[in-house]
């Protein structure tokens, strides 16, 4: 009985310090997202500074930033939040993207999301996206990007944009992507 309680008492104390540990990661996982979005909308500013007009008045916008590496296939994944204007809570999210085509390179980008009405804002962040087809000639390094790595395009109820952050991408590719709520983190 008492080999028991001591198992139970252990088990209890290991739960305890697991889910504190969790909820601490969860929190820096959080920071580190929130701090990346904040980056990321500055440079888009810096780059269009009309986009921070855009953003203010939007009903919501998402910031993501992909880390990637394709040679034919590729694919990329990242996080981002989905950020509601008027109720100001922020939704964590994940983004995957799958491509094929005559491409190679190794990036890392950011994408800004602006939503042009509140209803296509609580589709992606209740049910996620997915869309495909893109061609990309981009370079960057430093922060800067060049060709096909700053562009913006209209998809839904959306206007996206993307900025490469370094790397080198070249070639037509064919591409998917998905977006849905981080389970983890909110």
């Amino acid at each position: 009985m008492r080999i028991q309680s001591v198992l139970a008492g252990s088990a209890l104390v290991l739960a305890m310090l697991g889910f504190t540990a969790f909820a601490a990661d969860k929190a820096s996982k959080q920071a580190e997202i929130q701090k990346a979005t904040h980056e990321a909308l500055e440079k888009f500013y810096k780059e269009r500074p009309a986009l921070k007009d855009e953003v203010a008045k939007a009903p919501g916008y998402a910031v993501f930033t992909t880390y990637g590496v394709s040679f034919l296939v590729g694919g990329a994944g990242g996080t981002g939040l989905a950020h509601d204007a008027h109720s100001k809570k922020d939704t964590y999210m994940s983004l995957a993207k799958a491509t094929a085509g005559i491409n190679a390179g190794i990036s890392q980008s950011d994408t800004l999301i602006v939503f042009k009405n509140k209803k296509g804002f609580d589709r992606f962040v209740d049910k996620g996206w997915e869309f495909g087809g893109e061609g990309a000639i981009a370079a960057g390094a430093g922060k800067k990007s060049a060709g096909g790595g700053e562009g913006e395009n209209v998809v839904n109820d959306a206007m996206t944009y993307s900025l490469t952050r370094n790397g080198l991408e070249v070639g037509p590719a064919l591409a998917g992507s998905k977006f849905w709520k981080d389970k983890d983190l909110n």
